[in-house]
């Protein structure tokens, strides 16, 4: 069974347009609200290796990136810790795996893969 896990906010529409991707076929998920628990340093570090960095996760038309656009690596990866909503959410992450925003393309070839692993483990 693939293991979902979903970062967002209860108020953003694409987290929940990516919850309704996973409800709509099926898939359990755990939601984490970043407004009630953010990252831990471990998460914030996997997500980031699956993304290809921090440029890649970090909200740039959000109200609060000017507060780190200026900030060496390390005190935006602080920052963040502090306060996950400079984030870009969805982030949906499974085995290591992770998106940034609503990716049903990528969702869906997770969960074939998903399948078809499955199907050849009980052959």
């Amino acid at each position: 069974m693939i293991s979902i896990q979903i970062f967002g906010t209860a108020k953003c529409q694409e987290t929940r347009k990516a919850q309704r991707f996973f409800k709509e076929r099926g898939i359990p998920f755990q939601m984490i609200d970043l407004r009630e628990r953010g990252y831990s340093r471990g998460e914030l570090n996997s997500v980031l290796a699956s993304v290809g960095g921090m440029d890649v996760l970090l909200d740039q038309n959000g109200k609060s990136y000017c507060d780190v656009r200026y900030l060496l690596p390390e005190a935006v990866f602080e920052k963040v810790l502090e306060n996950p909503l400079y984030l870009r959410t969805p982030v949906v992450r499974s085995r290591g795996r992770a998106t940034v925003g609503y990716d049903p393309e990528t969702w869906k070839q997770w969960i074939q893969s998903e399948q078809s692993g499955a199907g050849q483990k009980g052959s």
